[in-house]
């Protein structure tokens, strides 16, 4: 009997042999058909093998989102290497810090980021050679003089994909690191492909406002270099569907490619949702563009704002640990017989859990919360696509995996229906004498006034009670030197009234300032927040 590895070259074969003549789009540059790209990625794998890339060789990337990205996003693991997504938006520092913590020993670096490592090249002694990316001329620089479709053209399109052991790792990548160090985080062909599979079949066969299917025109907004572009990237391929990629986000060309392409799948985190919405001219209403939001909660504000200009907005979630799809808030049975009203306010929960996740939430003592909607807990999981480590850090690795569950660090409660609601970080959550204030309820409540573009709760040093809210708001600009604190705190007691938050959760202070800080994924920065207000 042959052995059935899963691999990540199997995802691509599917979807080249179901759509070949299907296009894969990059900005208003680039134009493949699946046919293209396969011969593309069998010539980039070739070409790799013949640099020296061999089974475990680390390759990092530093690239925005592109054809060229989806490209070694399947080649690197084809050939048994481990495709390294950088995340170009972290400190300097950090990225010297985490190229040599991985070990890369080759790099793929677009033309941008080449002042970043021309200056840390002799910090980086690993890294045997370097080739760029660029839309435009080759760059000069003291690196290297070869440049990406230069370097395809070195390798053989007839190149035969090695059977790899389906244990073999893939992929790697690096938390964000909010606190301490960035943490490796790295995952197999096994897990890559089980995680398609359970992504595709939650997208496409249960009740949801955010289906997926080979009809779909899909276009990501969550960066190709954080968790796989939440793993969307593979599925697309495996489904033969439409392809857009917008290089480095810019409003305007991401609503061009939306309207000229027919953009109708695409998944980020609020803050870049706040900005399409911003971007879209008043009057205009796109015709049902789904988009999932993940990376932070959806505030109910900015949900109803973007679908008055014709966005379907779905809440999900996941970790970088996590590969990183848990849950998206797709309807059960039961709530897809609710009024629209509730409806709504089910889909931008944190969601139910996708298929071969097991989810609890626990109490300290590892005992489940009521479902109740209010008992709070932390989530811990079990999936097949959870990272088996934090590379090369044992004592952080035993406190993830405590009891043999994924400890998130996210306390959340769940309901009658197995819906869960993420209420904070177990880090950013309040405690105020003796209760627990959720921040995120906060900000959602604060969301709903008409004047608030954005919102953030912080905990703050209080002498009596530990610690009070503190909420930090930025006004939609219509709205600056109108509204008052006074009239946010009127607001929030309308929900005091009808018991959705007790009095006490209401805080002392609001300040208002001109914008929020953000981490390099795009979500809203607290670590900074509590420096500057904490003292």
């Amino acid at each position: 009997m042959y052995k059935f590895n899963l691999q990540i070259k199997h995802l691509l074969e599917h979807g080249v042999r179901y759509a070949p003549n299907e296009e894969i789009v990059y900005r208003d540059l680039v134009r493949h058909t699946y046919k293209d790209f396969n011969r593309r990625v069998h010539k980039l794998a070739s070409a790799l093998v013949k640099m020296g890339v061999k089974k475990g060789t680390k390759v990092a990337v530093l690239e925005w989102d592109s054809h060229r990205y989806l490209e070694l996003y399947f080649a690197v693991p084809i050939v048994g290497a481990t495709l390294h997504n950088v995340n170009v938006r972290l400190a300097p520092a950090d990225i010297l810090y985490i190229l040599n913590h991985a070990e890369d020993e080759f790099m793929f670096v677009n033309k941008d980021f080449l002042p970043l490592v021309e200056q840390a090249k002799d910090k980086l002694p690993r890294i045997k050679k370097y080739i760029v990316l660029t839309d435009d001329e080759m760059p000069e620089t003291p690196l290297t003089d070869m440049e990406y479709e230069e370097f395809l053209k070195t390798g053989d399109e007839n190149f035969e994909f090695p059977e790899l052991e389906e244990d073999t790792v893939a992929t790697l990548g690096y938390t964000t690191g909010t606190t301490g160090k960035p943490k490796g985080v790295y995952f197999t062909h096994r897990q890559l492909v089980l995680h398609t599979l359970a992504l595709g079949l939650n997208q496409s066969a249960f009740i949801s406002d955010a289906p997926f299917t080979t009809q779909d025109v899909y276009m990501p907004l969550t960066p190709m270099f954080h968790v796989h572009a939440w793993g969307v990237p593979y599925l697309a391929t495996l489904l033969g569907a439409k392809q857009v990629y917008p290089g480095r986000y810019e409003p305007q060309m991401i609503m061009k490619l939306v309207l000229e392409e027919k953009v109708t799948f695409t998944h980020c985190v609020p803050t870049i949702l706040q900005m399409i919405v911003n971007a879209i001219p008043e009057g205009v209403k796109l015709p049902g563009w789904k988009v999932v939001i993940g990376g932070a909660k959806l505030p109910k504000g900015l949900a109803l704002q973007a679908e008055k200009k014709g966005i379907i907005v779905v809440a999900g979630y996941g970790l970088s640990e996590t590969a990183p799809v848990l849950t998206i808030a797709n309807f059960t049975k039961d709530v897809a017989k609710f009024d629209p009203e509730k409806k709504f306010d089910y889909k931008i929960k944190t969601g139910i859990p996708v298929p071969l996740v097991q989810l609890r939430v626990v109490h300290e003592d590892m005992t489940d919360v009521k479902p109740d909607g209010k008992d709070m807990g932390e989530i811990v999981v079990r999936t097949p696509w959870l990272t088996p480590e934090y590379l090369k850090d044992p004592e952080k690795t035993e406190e993830l995996w405590r009891g043999g569950w994924m400890h998130t660090k996210d306390v959340a409660v769940i309901d009658e229906y197995g819906y869960v609601t993420i209420k904070d970080r177990l880090k950013d959550v309040i405690k105020s004498g003796g209760e627990w204030i959720s921040s995120l309820t906060l900000e959602n409540l604060l969301s709903l006034h008409e004047a608030v573009e954005e919102a953030a709760v912080i905990g703050i040093p209080d002498e009596r009670w530990d610690e009070r809210p503190l909420a930090l708001v930025v006004l939609k600009p219509e709205y600056k030197g109108k509204v008052t604190e006074d009239d946010l705190k009127k607001h929030l007691m309308k929900f005091v009234e009808d018991g959705t938050i007790t009095k006490w959760a209401v805080p002392d202070s609001i300040y208002f300032l001109d914008s929020l800080p953000k981490t390099s994924v795009g979500k809203i920065d607290k670590k900074v927040l509590k420096e500057r207000f904490s003292g």
